[in-house]
């Protein structure tokens, strides 16, 4: 499974691209979508779209992980970020790809164990689960990493549920029966 993780922003959206082969986990890629502020919102916004949309052409990703908006006493940020989103996820609806939210809460915990871990735990963590050299230099980069992360350890978890469901007495081995148990 190839997950694109994604750390929405307009002055810089981050993007890291994993692999998920059973239990191993590798960085296929990561970034920076940069805009500019002299540029207009919906200027920025299309940037974001466009080259999103060449990020999904050239890594073709099964699922599309975006890291939810934390909300913080700067509600115009938060408005902005949230167009951001949208964006993403418009651009995720028109490959055909699945798009998916996680909370910063979610994140932390999949990553390091513990939902209140700081920001160096989080990336030293991603580090050590993608086997990279060192902390992605952008910290939007390596966030973007982590939600990945955290999809390909959702999507695991969830597929071992299914099978277990499936493989209970009475389930018949019907996709419907691990469905409804879930």
């Amino acid at each position: 499974m190839i997950i694109l993780g994604i750390d929405p922003g307009t002055a810089s959206t981050g993007w890291g691209v994993v692999r998920a082969d059973g239990n191993r986990l590798s960085s296929l890629g990561h970034g920076c979508i940069v805009t500019t502020a002299r540029d207009a919102t919906a200027v920025r916004l299309q940037r974001i779209h466009e080259e999103l949309g060449t990020l999904l052409q050239r890594f073709r990703p099964d699922a599309v992980a975006v890291e939810e908006l934390f909300v913080n006493v700067n509600v115009k940020t938060a408005l902005t970020v949230g167009h951001a989103r949208g964006v993403i996820m418009l651009a995720a609806a028109e490959h055909g790809i699945d798009c998916v939210d996680y909370s910063p809460l979610a994140i932390k915990q999949a990553v390091t164990g513990y939902g209140r871990a700081g920001k160096v735990q989080v990336q030293e963590m991603t580090k050590v689960l993608l086997a990279l050299d060192r902390i992605p230099r952008s910290d939007h980069a390596a966030d973007a990493l982590a939600v990945a992360i955290t999809h390909a350890h959702v999507a695991r978890s969830g597929v071992a549920r299914a099978a277990a469901a499936a493989a209970a007495p009475g389930a018949r081995g019907s996709r419907r029966a691990a469905q409804v148990r879930r």
